[in-house]
């Protein structure tokens, strides 16, 4: 019998010691270092390894021109996501909570890509609930292959026999190798069987996607590698109960990051959203203090967003400070500068901040938003109900310079908005189109001149 080999495998960050200790060594965690009983590889395997083709070196020019040819999904907001459609030999995580839709895209991408061969490798349902799911959704995929397996091996075996085109694996945590005496979802198989894979699709030019599971601060679950060892990274936001799905994209190497793509779900499945602006503001009270619109960008296209604040004498000692959407610590700074340059009081008030829809905004651009929308519901005061707002808040109470102003403006204008408020900064050399639309752009200093101009 062969000899097994221990390794010591943290849980967190996916660092490997040789011998057991209280701390991990790399991110100094206590208590995270898990046994790993790891077999030999045979010498057979050894001999007959296959070389990674493309080791050899070439010239930067030398590539082929098909080699980066893009193969549209037919699903417009998920050629967005991906940055204009699915690459050969790439490798896509998928993450998102039970529910959500993750299963039910994979069986819309199946449909769209008719005929290319598609093999479906299920580690969590039997064929026949993927076969009601699309009996209901009333899809037809002809070119869908079903293959109910969770060992490595065996799962290696039909895609080289099949040569499918793209290859959907639900989910990577349930797949395990007989190689790693761990069971399946533990760190190690999930980082060895995911590089495996990826092997195999940089290898046999055939697309993989990867359904991950999420934890419960809604992160990927498994070692961070796994993310770094992937092509693209898509993450569903927003909860599984809401109507609307909003598809992130985390990572991509072969487009832009922090794209959006919403989807609607329905009796179906799920429908694009060409229009996500219209949904994010719809259904939002005009003469409600404590709601404002930002005009956001997300990726490479502008969305107008409600901000939403509520804010009400505490009860407490320490009043809450809770946000849903926005940086915590974020909304602190804008609270201390509302105090400290406005002469704001909040130190005796509870806060709540919420972004409607589901979105998470990360732009430094709507601090503005944030601070009239606190402002707003501080003083009970409604803002102007067709006004929009975009700028980053200095410590010093001014307004600094954003990015891409230009979408933001005509965003603005094709939904109906009067005015718009940004930095001075981004109102100095306006291009002569800018100026002809019907919406007044006003270009302040400080932010008390940004939150006169909105009504306050």
């Amino acid at each position: 019998m062969a000899k097994q080999t221990i390794k010591y495998v943290c849980s967190q960050c996916g660092a490997v010691s040789l011998k057991y200790q209280g701390k991990c060594f790399e991110c100094q965690s206590w208590g995270t270092l898990e046994e790993t009983r790891i077999l030999p590889e045979p010498k057979s395997r050894k001999e007959g390894a296959v070389a990674f083709p493309g080791t050899a070196p070439v010239r930067l020019h030398d590539a082929l021109p098909s080699e980066g040819h893009r193969h549209m999904t037919g699903i417009g907001e998920l050629d967005r996501v991906l940055g204009g459609g699915l690459m050969k030999a790439s490798a896509i995580l998928v993450g998102g909570e039970p529910g959500i839709g993750k299963s039910t895209l994979m069986l819309h991408l199946a449909a769209c890509l008719s005929p290319a061969k598609i093999l479906y490798i299920s580690g969590e349902e039997s064929p026949n609930q993927i076969r009601e799911r699309a009996q209901r959704m009333q899809v037809k995929a002809d070119n869908l292959w079903l293959a109910p397996e969770t060992d490595l091996e065996a799962i290696l075996a039909v895609i080289e026999k099949e040569q499918p085109a793209l290859v959907i694996v639900d989910s990577i945590q349930t797949v395990h190798s007989t190689q790693y005496q761990s069971s399946p979802g533990t760190l190690t198989q999930i980082r060895e069987c995911a590089s495996l894979l990826i092997r195999a699709a940089k290898q046999q030019n055939f697309i993989l996607f990867l359904i991950g599971h999420i934890t419960k601060e809604g992160t990927l679950a498994g070692p961070k590698t796994l993310e770094h060892m992937v092509d693209t990274v898509l993450q569903f936001e927003g909860e599984g109960y809401q109507r609307y799905r909003i598809i992130r994209s985390v990572k991509n190497r072969y487009g832009s990051t922090n794209e959006i793509g919403v989807f609607r779900m329905e009796e179906n499945g799920l429908e694009e959203v060409s229009n996500p602006s219209e949904f994010f503001i719809s259904g939002r009270q005009t003469d409600v203090a404590g709601n404002s619109i930002l005009a956001a960008i997300e990726g490479s296209r502008a969305i107008l967003v409600e901000v939403q604040a509520l804010v009400s004498n505490t009860n407490y000692s320490m009043p809450q400070r809770i946000s849903t959407g926005f940086d915590l610590k974020r909304m602190s700074i804008i609270l201390a500068v509302l105090e400290k340059r406005l002469q704001m009081e909040t130190w005796g008030q509870d806060v709540f901040v919420k972004i409607a829809g589901g979105l998470k905004l990360i732009e430094p651009a709507a601090d503005l938003a944030i601070a009239a929308a606190v402002s707003s519901g501080l003083m009970n005061r409604p803002l102007e109900a067709t006004a929009a707002c975009s700028a980053e808040i200095g410590l010093s109470g001014e307004l600094r310079a954003i990015s891409d102003s230009e979408r933001r403006i005509r965003e603005a204008a094709h939904l109906g908005f009067k005015s718009i408020v940004l930095p001075e900064a981004n109102t100095r050399s306006l291009k002569p189109s800018l100026k002809k639309l019907p919406i007044r752009i006003a270009g302040c200093r400080t932010l008390q001149e940004a939150l006169t101009e909105l009504g306050i």
